[in-house]
């Protein structure tokens, strides 16, 4: 099937190579003439486990390309992916201005029966205001389909060759079967398709991450509760997990959520209820809690060195919003920083992704490290603000010998009390007992 791609951001990107792998020919449009060059020549513009093996592999076979010409990319497409950026406004609405102004320039362009889809994460109408844009301008017919994305950072390319569903909404038999013809090789172990309206499948991709939002928020009240009353958070965490009701994930208590989708979505969701007058309360203290929660472990350090940081070098480990990702949109590192500078402190900071993205948005204001252990030489303390993989077993004979003292304050919980113990280490998390 011939496939065009509006967008090459985290989201267009993962689905036009995906899509390329099960034989579809998928040309990518982008009006960035630089990044488009880039990725012609095999470039993978963002950081995301296995997805360069595969847009290498299809860019080769000649199923994967890319453009600046929109007429270009649709004009042998039968479906035409919108995933292009929806920012939040100053008033937490979504901007739909991307989506709606391609959506105006198709209308002009198109010149047979396509199905257009909604791939982008939108508040509920966003399908019909499309439908609207390309309408006033369309000489021939089309659909528009709401097909959200439940794309996971480090997990995306396995979420979408093996998703767990895929929802559709459309209005049509004519788009439904095009879109069920298109998914098929991506079920084939029987996970559904999902078919329902518009309005509805928009609203199931703010309403999953607005829940998932609210759970790691709640065990983060239950983490900050744990410390006040003597509880282990990680004993409620299992005892609570273990009801099938619950579900054992999204249960890991930390400093808070962060990247490009959980905190636009719930305010988003929030915005999109108070314009039919309803005030989503829940989401309302989500949204204040998890500010909150970001900088919670700020007053920890300063209480450590009696609230006189200045002089003071902080390893910081972790920037990314979560690991396996080079994001940094809303990550509670950034957060931190602020934080701990504006009190004198320095920053020596590692991420195996992110530095890059950092350095470009803090320039100097902090010290770049060439590994996690570089980053410890004559710290006075280690922050942990992102669980990568490798900073859950480190050397702690070495880190020992460079930090100047064993003081450690993990965001994360990495590390086992007991373990903690017995190394001799100044030990604070979340939820959990401080260890002296």
């Amino acid at each position: 099937m011939n496939i065009a791609v509006v967008g090459t951001g985290y989201v267009g990107l993962v689905t036009g190579t995906c899509l390329a792998e099960t034989g579809n020919h998928v040309i990518c449009v982008d009006i960035n003439a630089d990044k488009v060059k880039k990725m012609q020549s095999g470039i993978v513009p963002i950081y995301e486990p296995h997805l360069d093996v595969l847009f290498e592999r299809n860019i080769k076979q000649g199923r994967l390309t890319f453009t600046t010409n929109l007429e270009e990319a649709i004009e042998k497409a039968k479906i035409i992916f919108l995933a292009l950026p929806t920012p939040p406004g100053e008033d937490g609405s979504a901007d739909l201005s991307y989506i709606l102004g391609v959506a105006d320039d198709l209308g002009k362009i198109i010149k047979d029966y396509k199905v257009i889809v909604d791939k982008s994460t939108v508040p509920v109408g966003t399908a019909e205001k499309v439908r609207l844009a390309v309408a006033k301008n369309a000489k021939v017919e089309f659909d528009i389909v709401s097909n959200p994305e439940f794309l996971r950072e480090g997990f995306a390319v396995d979420d979408f060759l093996k998703p767990d569903r895929v929802v559709i909404g459309a209005s049509s038999d004519r788009a439904r079967k095009t879109m069920e013809e298109l998914y098929k090789p991506y079920v084939r172990q029987g996970n559904p398709i999902i078919f329902m309206d518009e309005k509805s499948a928009e609203l199931t991709k703010y309403a999953a991450n607005a829940f998932l939002a609210t759970k790691i928020t709640f065990m983060n009240e239950i983490a900050n509760l744990c410390e006040l009353v003597g509880a282990d958070v990680d004993s409620v965490r299992i005892g609570i997990g273990s009801d099938d009701r619950i579900g054992k994930r999204f249960l890991f208590p930390g400093i808070g959520y962060g990247g490009s989708c959980f905190p636009k979505d719930v305010q988003a969701l929030a915005k999109s209820a108070s314009e039919v007058n309803y005030e989503f309360k829940i989401l309302d203290s989500v949204m204040d809690i998890n500010e909150k929660q970001k900088t919670i472990i700020v007053p920890k350090i300063k209480q450590h060195f009696n609230n006189d940081l200045k002089g003071k070098k902080i390893a910081l480990w972790g920037l990314a919003f979560k690991p396996d990702t080079d994001d940094i949109r809303e990550a509670p590192a950034l957060y931190i920083i602020e934080e701990l500078t504006k009190m004198g402190a320095t920053i020596a900071a590692y991420d195996p992704e992110a530095m890059n993205n950092v350095r470009h948005l803090l320039g100097d204001k902090i010290s770049y490290a060439l590994d996690e252990y570089d980053a410890l030489r004559d710290a006075d303390a280690l922050l942990i603000a992102t669980e990568w993989s490798l900073f859950r077993t480190p050397d702690f004979e070495r880190v020992s010998s460079l930090l100047k003292n064993k003081v450690i304050f993990d965001g994360r919980n990495l590390y086992g009390i007991q373990q903690m113990k017995e190394l001799g280490y100044y030990y604070s998390s979340i939820g959990r007992e401080t260890v002296k």
